[in-house]
């Protein structure tokens, strides 16, 4: 594989935004990117056949400013991730990066990113690198989480199967640092890295980003971060986040990598750990501890370690959103 090109401030950036019933939030989205501090942007919306006024929105946002940026319409929906290979096709840059359309790109977003990139090509010489950025979350009720990067403190960085092997069955390694995951919403990569496995694959409707990172992982990819915080994620419920089309959606993630989860023994493991959260997101306690005792009988020491590691944590956001609604209330 050749080197990769350097990174210099004559390079084309293209910031791709997939839009759907986003009127609300579109116009935010649009001039976050247009006020990117990076000098060579383009920016892509794809609008995936909305009903709402998001077309009407975009449509008012390109005729007030003089900008690159264009609108690509779908004829009829078809997912989000349909919606980001549009943007990885008609792209013209040489890097790209994701906004999500209910979010806020901060101003030194793309230089920033762009900078940890070039730093971390020429210390290391890696080939296909995803960076990703720190933000933060807001919730309706004011409720405010960090989004710390992937890869972005000393213990490490995540390269190679290992990091599949945490995205499918959350195995961890002590030296590296996992973050907030593999957001789509925070990610910068060279056009040459999405194109080198395929793009984002369009059987699936949610976590789509996750299957993209495993691809990558177990292509040897690297995954960096930003320290800085660049971008603001707002949460926002839509019949397409429903707990139910994520469980869907996890564990076709699982039976379209079994023969890589069968080498690792954790097959099982990866296809039914998406109900023990459904179950727990559904607030059905008796099929929790049903599908608990299942998985821990196969693999007690990683059921063990998985319930360890992620069980107070999840027990604590839950008990911070909930007393945010209840001051909130008072």
């Amino acid at each position: 594989m050749r080197p990769p090109l350097p990174i210099n401030h004559n390079s084309l950036v293209t910031i791709g935004i997939p839009c759907f019933n986003a009127q609300d939030t579109i116009a935010r989205a649009i001039h976050s990117a247009l006020h990117q501090d990076w000098p060579h942007c383009e920016i892509l919306i794809v609008d995936d056949c909305s009903t709402d006024r998001s077309v009407a929105v975009i449509e008012t946002v390109i005729q007030s400013v003089e900008a690159n940026i264009r609108l690509i319409q779908h004829p009829q929906n078809q997912g989000p991730a349909a919606s980001r290979n549009t943007i990885l096709r008609a792209a013209r840059g040489e890097f790209i990066a994701f906004f999500d359309d209910d979010d806020e790109g901060l101003p030194g977003r793309i230089t920033g990113q762009l900078q940890v990139l070039r730093e971390y090509e020429q210390n290391t010489g890696a080939h296909l690198v995803a960076c990703y950025a720190s933000g933060h979350r807001y919730y309706p009720n004011g409720y405010e989480k960090p989004l710390p990067a992937i890869g972005s403190r000393p213990e490490g960085v995540p390269h190679g199967p290992g990091l599949a092997d945490y995205l499918l069955t959350y195995r961890q390694r002590s030296d590296w640092f996992y973050g907030s995951g593999t957001p789509t919403c925070a990610l910068l990569a060279r056009a040459s890295t999405f194109a080198a496995i395929g793009g984002f694959d369009e059987k699936l409707r949610r976590v789509e980003d996750a299957d993209l990172a495993i691809r990558l992982a177990l292509k040897g990819g690297h995954f960096i971060g930003t320290t800085d915080c660049l971008f603001n994620q707002y949460s926002t419920h839509a019949a397409d986040k429903s707990y139910e089309k994520n469980l869907v959606a996890e564990q076709q993630i699982a039976q379209k990598h079994r023969a890589y989860l069968e080498t690792i023994n954790r097959y099982y493991y990866a296809l039914h750990w998406p109900k023990l959260r459904y179950w727990h997101f559904k607030r059905q306690y008796h099929a929790f501890v049903w599908e608990l005792l299942q998985l821990w009988i196969r693999h007690p020491i990683a059921v063990s370690q998985h319930l360890w590691a992620t069980g107070p944590q999840r027990l604590r956001h839950e008990q911070r959103m909930t007393q945010k609604i209840q001051t909130s209330v008072s």
